[in-house]
């Protein structure tokens, strides 16, 4: 399959509301040739990067819009236009290409169309974008929601947390400190020819001067080391684990921080991991199995524990809880797409749920790790508000860490350019058991 072809019915799925790249993106790579499936990756992913530019862009190109039914030529049109403004790609290519596709969606009439629009953009894009570069969604390439509620809660940080969403992201690797220190490790990456640095914040963290292959890495394969952002490595010492502590990792997949927990302290007592879906905890299984460790895997609703939880209180409990993923836009541009204003409140409300569900299972002197990787506060501080509000038991305990500002509650990450992802902590201790 023509690699455009692959990526405009991923991207299709997106726009239709249907799927998300990495549910839509995997199946579209099966059918394309191993030589081609990196470009079908980086036109899926680079359209949806760009798509509130490109968006905007098509609109002044078009007669009129596209309907529903017609979301992969839609989906086409941006793929195109992404290899013009974004690509190395020959314009004459890129154009020749992306309208010969038309013929696999079974609708020729979109030849001709996608002909003259791209034809036109080829001549008069660069101009029609700087006519437009007034609207902050052109100009950073987020939908107008998502730029209005960045500007708002982070003035002065807004336009920088835009840039960075739009940048390509470091590959970060977490040293399995069973197996190495941080520096010998970095020893083993000088000597295999890889640049890499040590992160600013956490221990265990590497950044590569490039991404590669994994296969590549000294021990991979015999779970040396796994790649996992800076800001998601902090939850670990976060939680201040010792030898004995049973602890809960609630909403775990894909299981990096459930396996950094088990790294960071051998002599745990049992680690418990919960998701909501069985074939999630599917890949916390195998991340697991590589790295030589185990912890209790149960696929269920967080909330309902008398479903799940044995009567046995936990030491520590960490909720990653599930989130807008603002802070990730980067790893995952088709949020752009699949996140809406009103997703918001109603994530802010399961996140409470879930605080209000987990906290009787937590003993009194333990601690609970929230952490978000959204960049919104109405997911973070906001939240840790209502809760110490409406918890006479739960106080707030410091974090120790520079990394990110300081809030209200807890501590905001915001992406840097170069560095970690979006991400939120706040860490809570119960001093009293609720009262009946």
């Amino acid at each position: 399959m023509n690699p455009r072809l692959a990526a405009a019915r991923a991207l299709a799925a997106v726009l239709s509301g249907k799927a998300s790249l990495n549910s839509s993106l995997p199946g579209q790579l099966e059918k394309v040739d191993e030589r081609d499936r990196g470009l079908t990756q980086d036109l899926a992913f680079g359209t949806a990067r760009w798509q509130p530019r490109l968006d905007l862009l098509a609109a002044q190109l078009l007669q009129k819009p596209f309907k529903a039914a017609d979301a992969d030529v839609q989906a086409l049109l941006l793929v195109g236009l992404y290899q013009l403004f974004y690509s190395r790609i020959p314009a004459h290519a890129a154009i020749g290409e992306t309208v010969g596709c038309a013929d696999k969606l079974k609708k020729p009439w979109a030849k001709g169309l996608l002909n003259a629009v791209l034809r036109r953009a080829q001549r008069e894009g660069q101009a029609l974008l700087a006519s437009m570069e007034r609207d902050p969604v052109v100009r950073t390439a987020h939908p107008r929601w998502l730029q209005k509620s960045l500007k708002a809660f982070w003035p002065e940080q807004w336009e920088a947390i835009c840039a960075a969403n739009n940048a390509h992201p470091p590959m970060i690797l977490r040293v399995n400190r069973r197996h190495h220190s941080r520096e010998a490790y970095l020893a083993l990456l000088t000597a295999a020819g890889i640049g890499a640095s040590a992160c600013q914040y956490s221990r265990d963290g590497i950044v590569l001067a490039q991404a590669c292959d994994v296969r590549s890495l000294p021990g991979f394969a015999e779970g040396w080391v796994s790649v996992q952002d800076e800001a998601a490595q902090l939850a670990a010492d976060l939680l201040e684990l010792a030898p004995g502590q049973r602890v809960l990792d609630a909403c775990c997949a894909p299981g990096g921080k459930t396996c950094h927990l088990l790294e960071a302290e051998a002599g745990l007592d049992q680690v418990v991991a919960i998701d909501l879906e069985a074939k999630r905890l599917a890949r916390v299984r195998e991340n697991l199995d590589r790295l030589q460790l185990d912890a209790e895997l149960i696929a269920c609703d967080a909330r309902e524990t008398a479903s799940w939880w044995d009567g046995k209180p936990f030491q520590r409990i960490l909720l990653d809880a599930p989130c807008s993923a603002t802070g990730v836009i980067r790893r995952h541009p088709d949020i752009k797409l699949t996140r809406q204003a009103e997703d918001i409140p109603a994530l802010a409300t399961l996140q409470g749920e879930l605080l209000d569900a987990l906290w009787p299972t937590l003993e009194v002197g333990g601690m609970l790790l929230y952490a978000t990787c959204s960049s919104l506060p109405t997911e973070n501080t906001e939240v840790i508000e209502a809760f110490l509000a409406r918890t006479p038991g739960a106080r707030e305990l410091d974090l120790a860490t520079a990394a990110g500002l300081r809030q209200p509650h807890g501590r905001q990450l915001l992406a840097q350019e170069g560095g970690h992802d979006g991400f939120y902590y706040a860490k809570l201790i119960k001093i009293a058991a609720s009262r009946g």
